[in-house]
């Protein structure tokens, strides 16, 4: 099947598959918002200058005592609660990013070198990953920022990489494992190729398709992890935005009848969520060779 057929069908299908399509739209929009929130926020909610203990505990707008910009209410220190999402929003999206990238690109050569070389290589790498994977992946991102003596994002993004790395390994070591033994690329070790063109120009692009899913689910994974490291009071500093975090100071008055504080937050993070899972789901769907579709 040729790349241009494989796109055309793809194509066809994402433009034929409802959820895909409001997944996508979903992550689009939060991707948008979080990188306009300078724009699109009524104030900035970490900035002492513009925010006021007399806009303490303001419900939504629509509510009486609601009063605009605040147009889903402030929480306990005169914050609005739709700037501090939008910032918060920036905290969740990049820390997600910043580990797919980092741990994706380190566990996808570890495992393209397990698969390729064996032996030892593959021993020790898939060694370590078994003892990483046999613990809760929270349980060891807390034990690791345990360890950091600063707070920040730099050290959330280091430890929840530390443990996330190990899935691209396994999914890309599975994967190379199934493609060397391929015809085309015994004939390219035949005449003579190296290492690196067998690896970077054979291997790689054919048995990298299944890391993408691995890339879509893990986001949501990830973003999930933060913010309840957040929420736990482990994650991100107390000066930075966080959903996880916004939700953990909203519970302490949620029987005070201020909802706004946990609902708002807490369907954001749910809808973005959501939303990456429903594009994932449909990823895998057109990748998995075992599936058959029609069109």
């Amino acid at each position: 099947m040729t790349k241009h057929r494989i796109k055309s069908r793809l194509l066809y299908h994402y433009l034929h598959d409802p959820s895909a399509i409001a997944g996508s739209v979903l992550m689009v929009v939060f991707i948008l918002v979080a990188l306009l929130a300078p724009l699109l926020a009524p104030q900035n909610p970490y900035d002492l200058e513009t925010v006021s203990l007399e806009n303490f505990l303001q419900p939504p707008v629509w509510m009486e005592g609601g009063s605009a910009p605040f147009w889903l209410g402030t929480d306990d220190q005169g914050r609005g609660i739709f700037s501090t999402i939008l910032y918060g929003l920036r905290t969740s999206l990049l820390v997600g990013f910043s580990v797919v990238s980092i741990a994706g690109t380190f566990g996808v050569v570890m495992g393209l070198l397990a698969g390729y070389y064996g032996g030892w290589i593959d021993a020790v790498t898939m060694r370590l990953a078994d003892t990483f994977f046999s613990f809760s992946t929270t349980l060891m991102a807390i034990l690791l920022l345990g360890l950091f003596k600063e707070r920040g994002i730099f050290t959330v993004v280091a430890a929840i990489c530390m443990v996330d790395w190990v899935r691209y390994a396994r999914t890309m070591r599975g994967s190379v494992l199934e493609v060397k033994q391929e015809a085309y690329v015994m004939a390219a070790k035949a005449t003579g190729a190296g290492d690196f063109r067998l690896l970077f120009k054979h291997l790689m692009p054919n048995a990298i398709p299944p890391i993408f899913v691995v890339v879509a689910v893990d986001l949501a994974v990830v973003i999930m992890l933060e913010a309840t490291l957040s929420f736990l009071g482990v994650g991100v500093p107390i000066t930075r935005p966080s959903l996880g975090m916004m939700i953990a100071i909203g519970k302490n008055y949620i029987y005070a009848g201020m909802w706004w504080m946990v609902v708002f937050p807490g369907a954001t993070l749910i809808l973005l969520v959501v939303g990456i899972n429903l594009f994932a789901d449909w990823l895998r769907e057109e990748l998995n060779p075992k599936i058959e579709r029609q069109g």
